[in-house]
């Protein structure tokens, strides 16, 4: 039976009058997939790449054709996954498809993720010429011994030379990801692994605590007692440590896990940060918008890539999921998530949003975390305090509708 068309299957009739400030596309592919990881990734899978880029060419196109969009888009982000892994034809026809499809402003920020030892000086340079300014690497640490153990398919080596190539093919915008947290890492060893990147002299810097997901390979080594992860209060010096030395040579900690140099922000994220429509395309993609009636609806595409090639080849839609975001939630989230900025939330902001004062909906955790010296409050906005950062789960809960 033929299913309704792509589109159609999210909402009633073609969206109208959308904005929408970011554009991602996932790349669901790896060389290896590494031991924490429980993302949307598959490895060994080249002979998809085709298939995957000519299926994503085919979405691209008719999301394009039922979403009107007045404003250009502010950024593009390619992210997975190991986006580097594929071709430099591959990523080329992905980003003339979109350009094809969708305006962008002048100053649009475009990233591409990497994984060191995926890229050369050719790609790199490629990469920069088709519009990339800002590309996220993905170190993680600075200890061979750790990279092996979480099966990270590169080397320190490798991280050294991917920067180094990335400077020389033009790249004036570079993240490095690192995690914090590994097992039997002491805070000596982490305050190592700052010092060299801070050698790097990279523009931005995203640091994240090792996490143990369900269904990981790393859970799995920790429940028959093969791996012993640094305890809760070991982590929390660790974030402290970081936060310091990186305030110390110039980095502003403007979300909670992210530090930049002056004018260096992440935009894209931002967008994500303050509850922004975005659109996403490719096998597992999220995508949030405002439709027609001004109702919030949210997305999400089948996972597998199998089955988002297969059915975008039959002309099929690639919707799995779907919902619509009641008042009450998109207010809560939009807390939530503008918390984790270092500006906080402001008040005007969120009273020009929802035509409420944010003071009043959520007075009862206001006062209690602002008590507690969770929460800054003044005139302008909320913010969290440092040490709300550092207990930013046990806070940003609090928020959520109490039918949530």
């Amino acid at each position: 039976m033929q299913q309704t068309p792509y589109i159609l299957v999210a909402m009633d009739s073609l969206i109208a009058a959308l904005s929408v400030p970011a554009l991602f596309v996932y790349i669901p592919y790896c060389v290896t997939i590494c031991t924490y990881c429980d993302f949307n990734v598959y490895a060994r899978r080249a002979d998809e790449f085709d298939a995957y880029v000519n299926a994503m060419e085919r979405e691209i196109a008719t999301v394009a054709r039922n979403v009107e969009m007045p404003r250009a888009a502010r950024s593009l982000a390619l992210g997975g996954g190991t986006p580097s892994i594929l071709s430099v034809a591959h990523i080329e026809k992905i980003v003339n498809d979109m350009r094809a499809n969708f305006e962008f402003v002048p100053d649009a920020e475009w990233t591409l993720e990497a994984n060191p030892g995926t890229v050369d000086f050719e790609k790199l340079r490629a990469l920069r010429e088709m519009g990339f300014q800002r590309l996220s690497l993905g170190v993680q640490t600075f200890e061979d011994a750790r990279l092996k153990q979480f099966k990270r398919h590169h080397s320190v080596a490798d991280s050294y030379e991917a920067f180094e190539l990335a400077r020389r093919a033009g790249f004036e915008n570079i993240n490095l990801d690192l995690i914090y947290g590994l097992p039997e890492q002491s805070l000596d060893d982490w305050r190592d692994v700052l010092e060299r990147a801070l050698a790097f002299e990279s523009e931005h810097l995203s640091l994240y605590g090792l996490q143990v997901e369900e269904r990981t390979a790393l859970k799995k080594q920790i429940e028959l007692g093969r791996v012993a992860l640094p305890d809760a209060d070991l982590a929390a010096q660790m974030y402290e440590l970081a936060v310091e030395k990186l305030g110390a040579a110039g980095f502003v900690h403007y979300e909670i896990s992210n530090f930049a140099k002056g004018g260096f922000e992440s935009r894209h994220n931002k967008t994500y940060w303050l509850n922004e429509p975005y659109l996403g395309f490719g096998a597992g993609a999220h995508s949030s918008w405002r439709d027609e009636r001004g109702e919030h609806i949210r997305y999400e595409n089948v996972k597998s890539p199998r089955a988002y090639i297969k059915r975008l080849e039959r002309g099929e839609s690639v919707i799995a999921a779907r919902e619509e975001i009641s008042r009450a939630m998109e207010m809560s989230e939009t807390i939530f998530l503008g918390l984790r900025l270092a500006e906080g939330v402001a008040w005007e902001r969120f009273q020009e949003r929802f035509g409420e004062d944010a003071r009043q909906v959520y007075r009862a955790p206001i006062e209690l975390l602002s008590g507690w010296g969770l929460l800054q409050v003044d005139q302008e906005r909320m913010r969290l305090t440092e040490r709300g950062m550092l207990v930013s789960n046990q806070v940003l809960w609090r928020f959520l509708p109490d039918d949530a």
